[in-house]
């Protein structure tokens, strides 16, 4: 069986790391290099890094601070924000990220996925999608949660697949930052229907939540910010507690 992932997360804005709750209320949460280190050296499996205000401001992703963070990180890093061409993609990899992450621009120009698959592999491209659960079902947001779109979470996830994207980063608006679980229902159907890696994210609170999003949820790896960044749960107890629950883990 292959182990579950533990992923931080580090949610940059203006160069500082930040996090909110349901998408809004940002609070500081630290250097981001500093962060990058520390999760690196905790035993972390990845590193996400994603300028959460890149897209809306129709900019693109710093470089420079990513090059810094690769400079300080020994596992594998996940850069997304701001990534429409490319280009982009190319100085990401320059930079020293391992892996990109879609959301928007992918939602806008789908054709993105096919040619960065192409172009660099699947193992390089992540689809992230932000989805709200609503009346009508899970619903895909573009620019960080700002936007409805009419993109359906199964569809869209099932689509980018089709493309040859190679993992699927599923961030549940509801959830996020709320410290209730995670959206284990819509994980273990996005597990269920594809073949490819599902990354859960939004919602830790507390251990069991990664348990329950590994069991319940079907997801391959879970992905966290404030409870790592606050100290709320350090990744070597986590990992022990998994490991204890009969959870496959990297120690």
């Amino acid at each position: 069986m292959l182990a579950k992932r533990i992923i931080p997360c580090l949610d940059i804005k203006d160069g500082q790391t930040v996090k909110g709750t349901n998408f809004v209320n940002l609070r500081q949460a630290g250097d981001p290099v500093e962060l990058g280190k520390a999760y690196s050296e905790q035993g972390a499996d990845e590193l996400v890094f994603l300028d959460i205000t890149a897209s809306h401001e129709g900019r693109k992703t710093f470089a420079e601070l990513v090059k810094r963070i690769a400079a300080h990180i020994n596992i594998p890093f996940t850069v997304g924000g701001g990534i429409n061409e490319l280009s982009d993609v190319d100085r990401l990899l320059s930079a020293g990220a391992d892996k990109i992450s879609i959301n928007s621009s992918a939602i806008r120009n789908p054709q993105l996925i096919d040619d960065i698959t192409k172009h660099f592999g699947s193992q390089v491209c992540v689809l992230a999608v932000d989805a709200k659960l609503t009346p009508e079902g899970w619903k895909c947001y573009l620019n960080g949660g700002r936007i409805e779109t009419d993109k359906e979470l199964l569809s869209w996830a099932k689509e980018a697949q089709e493309r040859g994207v190679g993992e699927i980063l599923f961030t549940s608006m509801n959830h996020d930052g709320v410290k209730t679980g995670y959206a284990n229902e819509a994980l273990a159907q996005l597990s269920d229907s594809l073949s490819i890696p599902v990354i859960a994210s939004g919602g830790a609170g507390e251990m069991s939540h990664f348990k329950d999003t590994f069991t319940l949820g079907k997801a391959d790896a879970a992905l966290a910010a404030s409870v790592f960044h606050f100290g709320e749960i350090k990744i070597p107890d986590l990992k022990s507690y998994l490991c204890n629950e009969g959870i496959t883990v990297r120690l």
